[in-house]
C-alpha cells in the first residue's frame, strides 16, 4: 500500500493560500486580467469565426454591378452581353473559394491517380497536346480513350469559355420552370432516337415536374450517354436470366467493354430495372440524390466537382472531359426548337480564386 506524500500536499495548500491572499490585496487587478483574458478568448473566437466563412462558398444572384472585375477578369463583360441578348435569363454568382492553379492540378492526371478523372478522345480532331505526358499512350475505358492533359482541362473548365450563347447551358440549373420544358420540345430532339414516342415525352416530362429536374437535360444526358440510336445498356441486356435496362450508364466502370457492359448492367439488376421506364425513372432519381442534391446542379459542376458540400474533384457523373459541351448543345437545342430559350431560366456561374487575366486557349 502507498503511503501519502505530505510534503506535496503542504506544498500546494501553500500555494492555494497565497493565491488566495493575492486575490484578496489586490481584487481589482485580479478582476482586470480575467477581462482581459475573456476578452482575448472572444476575439480570437471572432478571428476564427471570420477566417471559417471567409473559406464558405457562397451564391450570390448577380445584379449587373456586384462582380469585382480585377479579382475576377473577363467575366462581367461576357455576362453583360448574355444579359443584354437575353433579359429574362437570371445569373447566379457561385465563389468556389478554390484557387485556379490548385484545382487544376487536381483535376489533372499523376502517378498517384489510378484512373484520370478527365479523358479525351483518341482522336486526330484534338491537339496533341490535350492529351497528358503521364500514360501518354495508355488507352483507358473502352480503350479509345486518353488521359486529358492540364491544358485541355484549363480549356474546358475556365467560366469565360462557356460564356457565350453557344456553350452557356453548361451553367443552366438544372431546375424544373414550368412553361419552359414541353413534351413538344422532347419531340423534336428525341424524334429519330431510342427515345422516340409520345409516352415516353410525356414520361420525361412528368418525371422532371414530380423530381424539380430539367426534362430537357434529362433527354440530352441519355442521349449523350446512349447516342441516338441507344446501346445495348438501353435496348435491353441479358444478365442473370434477366433482360435489364441502365440508358444513364450508371456504374458502367472498367476498361473493357465487357467489364463495362456487366458492372451497369449488375447495377440495373440489383435496382429490378427491368423496362426502359423503370431504368429512366431510377436513373433520374439516382441523379437527384447523387448530384443535384449535393450542389452539382448543372452541366459543368457533375463534372467538375467544385462543390464543397459533398467533397472535392472525385465525386463526378463522367470522365469524357468534353461531355458538358455536347450536352449543352444537345440542350440548347431543345429550347430552341421549343421557342423557349428565352424563359426565364438561371446560370450558375463558378468563379475561381487568382484566376489569370488571359483566358485559356484551346
Amino acid at each position: 500500500m502507498k503511503s501519502f506524500n505530505y510534503n506535496n500536499i503542504n506544498r500546494e495548500n501553500n500555494l492555494i493560500r497565497k493565491a488566495v491572499k493575492v486575490i484578496k490585496e489586490n481584487p481589482k487587478k485580479v478582476r482586470n486580467f480575467i477581462i482581459a483574458v475573456v476578452v482575448l478568448i472572444i476575439i480570437s473566437i471572432g478571428v476564427q469565426m471570420i477566417i471559417e466563412e471567409s473559406r464558405k462558398q457562397k451564391y450570390v444572384e448577380y445584379d449587373g454591378e456586384n462582380l469585382n472585375e480585377a479579382k475576377y477578369p473577363g467575366y462581367k463583360e461576357l455576362i453583360d452581353k448574355l444579359l443584354e441578348e437575353h433579359p429574362n435569363w437570371t445569373f447566379t454568382l457561385f465563389y468556389t473559394k478554390l484557387d485556379w492553379n490548385e484545382v487544376i492540378k487536381n483535376e489533372g492526371h499523376s502517378d498517384t491517380r489510378t484512373y484520370p478523372l478527365n479523358l479525351v478522345p483518341d482522336s486526330s480532331s484534338y491537339p496533341d497536346d490535350w492529351k497528358c505526358e503521364i500514360d501518354i499512350n495508355k488507352r483507358f475505358d473502352n480503350g479509345t480513350w486518353m488521359c486529358a492533359s492540364d491544358k485541355a482541362i484549363k480549356y474546358k473548365m475556365d467560366p469565360r469559355n462557356v460564356l457565350n450563347d453557344n456553350n452557356i447551358f453548361q451553367f443552366k440549373e438544372l431546375n424544373y420552370v414550368e412553361g419552359a420544358q414541353t413534351a413538344e420540345g422532347l419531340k423534336e430532339i428525341t424524334d429519330g432516337s431510342f427515345l422516340e414516342g409520345d409516352n415516353i415525352s410525356k414520361a420525361l416530362i412528368e418525371a422532371g415536374k414530380n423530381s424539380n429536374l430539367d426534362p430537357y437535360f434529362i433527354a440530352s444526358r441519355l442521349i449523350q450517354e446512349q447516342g441516338r440510336d441507344g446501346t445495348t445498356l438501353s435496348k435491353g441486356y441479358e444478365y442473370n436470366g434477366a433482360i435489364v435496362y441502365n440508358p444513364f450508364n450508371i456504374n458502367a466502370i472498367g476498361n473493357s467493354r465487357d467489364e463495362i457492359l456487366e458492372s451497369a448492367a449488375s447495377y440495373a439488376y440489383e435496382q429490378g430495372w427491368d423496362s426502359l421506364e423503370k431504368a429512366i425513372i431510377g436513373g433520374i432519381e439516382f441523379m437527384k440524390e447523387g448530384y443535384i442534391n449535393e450542389g452539382q446542379n448543372t452541366l459543368y459542376l457533375q463534372k467538375f466537382d467544385v462543390v464543397k458540400q459533398g467533397g472535392l474533384y472525385e465525386h463526378q457523373y463522367m470522365q469524357n472531359l468534353l461531355a458538358p459541351t455536347s450536352e449543352a448543345s444537345n440542350m440548347r437545342d431543345i429550347y430552341e426548337s421549343s421557342n423557349t430559350v428565352d424563359s426565364k431560366l438561371n446560370f450558375i456561374i463558378p468563379l475561381y480564386e487568382n484566376m489569370p487575366e488571359e483566358i485559356s486557349e484551346e
